[in-house]
């Protein structure tokens, strides 16, 4: 299990507990002031309390009377967003008497979520995140999630039910094959350049690459997690010289610059597209 599909596993379904839900589980109304004294028991408002171990994202929503939503539920699970900052809480239209929000975006809506969840529903977040980001920002949201397993073809369904018309457009665009949101937002850029793409290529004598454009550019989309140290800088000059020797150039974007210098970024690869192949490139593509 990835940690995407993990962090799912133990936020999705997470509640808050009532006084009668603590009762059930045998303890008073002492003992849970004293789980409460002691750190072990949080209590979120009047009649709510939850575990000192849940998620900090979780508290926090749940101390305001929300449920964690948007790109901040999304950002607690692993899924990419560009901002998880200031907190993301759907609230319920109905709620009342609710604490001072200061900090928190607030997205009010009825909800399928059940009555305790601290959580919104997932389907219901990400469509609020394709609102709360820009257009290629949700795209790489959504192949996040898609690729992580966290949603299927039905839940992409409904999430573009629950938006506009006008966000239709980007459901063309989705590709699950994208491992970080870096690689999206690459995929993206060199199309809207007019390069073709393949996405996650094999080639004989390399292995899998991110990108393949225009059949002779090889694009790796390096973020630090995945090519730090100097054996992971071994690994991949070894790739990029056996590239080179079947006709490829590989170019290795970081991630970051990817994601927070993207004009400059836009720049560079519109100039190495323009140098066109290597001649004598075999196709070792599959």
């Amino acid at each position: 299990m990835d940690k995407p599909a993990h962090m799912a596993a133990q936020i999705l379904p997470a509640t808050f507990l009532s006084p009668s839900a603590l009762a059930d589980r045998g303890l008073s109304r002492h003992a849970v002031a004293g789980l409460v004294g002691r750190g072990v028991l949080i209590r979120l408002r009047n009649g709510r309390y939850v575990s000192a171990e849940a998620p900090r994202g979780l508290i926090d929503a749940g101390r305001v009377g929300g449920r964690l939503d948007c790109v901040s539920l999304l950002a607690a699970l692993g899924v990419f967003v560009r901002l998880s900052h200031p907190l993301h809480a759907q609230f319920e239209p109905s709620t009342t008497r609710l604490p001072a929000r200061e900090g928190v975006v607030a997205h009010w809506r009825r909800s399928r979520a059940e009555s305790t969840a601290l959580a919104a529903d997932l389907v219901e977040a990400l469509a609020q995140a394709c609102r709360c980001q820009s257009p290629r920002d949700a795209v790489a949201t959504l192949d996040s999630a898609w690729h992580h397993g966290l949603i299927d073809e039905g839940d992409l369904r409904d999430i573009f039910r629950r938006l506009p018309r006008r966000y239709r457009s980007l459901r063309r665009l989705l590709d699950r094959r994208s491992e970080s949101g870096a690689e999206t937002l690459m995929r993206l850029l060199l199309r809207g350049l007019g390069a073709e793409v393949q996405v996650q290529v094999r080639i004989e004598g390399v292995g899998r690459v991110d990108l393949v454009v225009d059949g002779w550019l090889i694009v790796e989309c390096d973020s630090r997690a995945f090519h730090e140290g100097w054996e992971a800088q071994k690994r991949d000059r070894a790739r990029d010289l056996a590239a080179a020797a079947l006709g490829y150039t590989t170019v290795r974007p970081l991630a970051e610059d990817i994601l927070y210098r993207m004009p400059s970024v836009v720049e560079l690869m519109k100039a190495i597209v323009a140098h066109g192949p290597r001649p004598n490139l075999q196709n070792s593509t599959d």
